[in-house]
């Protein structure tokens, strides 16, 4: 990049842009992960955020090989890392870096509100079930609460059943009353027959005598 800007101003612009936009960068610091390890031009271990110039000034090529940077860039595809990585065949101003690394960094806060969104619509999707099953058991003891209450009236509506058993005997009282009704009236009619029997029997007698 020597046409616009050299490694030392492109690293001091990229310095104060990341702190601008809140991150802690410490410059010139050992990066040792995923089994690559180099000299990166700005990192924010907590944010896990940086950058890095790549020119042939500092031999930054050979330490950070192609294999590493392949590494690295799978690791930032995952999400669990963000590098800003410019190489000297970019010629860029400083307007230019300055715009490109903004876009960078919007990028970057647009992946973290993401990540942010997608664990409290986790932590929703489980609260819900956890106050269902606490609904699930109090509706399962008011059902038990409600449930006791109306045994007692099902105790209480016992002696009820006997009303049919009086029923049937007043029935059979009735049906006896008036089978007893009926052989009175046979009864009576039997004696009237034998009364009829006993005058005739009388005057025929009387009628006898008189002869």
């Amino acid at each position: 990049m020597s046409d616009s800007l050299s490694e030392l101003e492109g690293c001091d612009l990229l310095a104060r842009l990341f702190a601008a936009r809140g991150y802690k960068v410490s410059r010139n610091v050992t990066f040792r992960e995923y089994g690559v390890t180099f000299h990166i031009d700005g990192w924010d271990a907590a944010a896990r955020v940086g950058f890095e110039f790549l020119t042939s000034e500092d031999d930054d090529h050979a330490d950070l090989t192609l294999e590493g940077y392949k590494t690295l860039m799978a690791a930032q595809q995952r999400g669990e890392l963000s590098l800003f990585i410019i190489d000297e065949v970019e010629t860029l101003s400083a307007a230019e870096l300055g715009a490109t690394a903004h876009e960078f960094l919007d990028e970057v806060a647009a992946a973290a509100r993401a990540r942010t969104r997608r664990l409290q619509g986790s932590r929703r999707k489980t609260s819900p079930a956890l106050k269902s099953r606490g609904g699930q058991q109090a509706a399962v003891s008011k059902a038990a609460a409600t449930k006791k209450p109306g045994a007692k009236k099902l105790a209480a509506k016992k002696p009820a059943a006997k009303k049919p058993a009086a029923k049937k005997i007043r029935t059979g009282s009735r049906a006896a009353a008036a089978k007893t009704g009926t052989g009175r009236k046979g009864a009576a009619a039997g004696k009237g027959n034998i009364k009829a029997a006993g005058q005739a029997r009388k005057r025929t007698a009387k009628s006898s005598t008189r002869r």
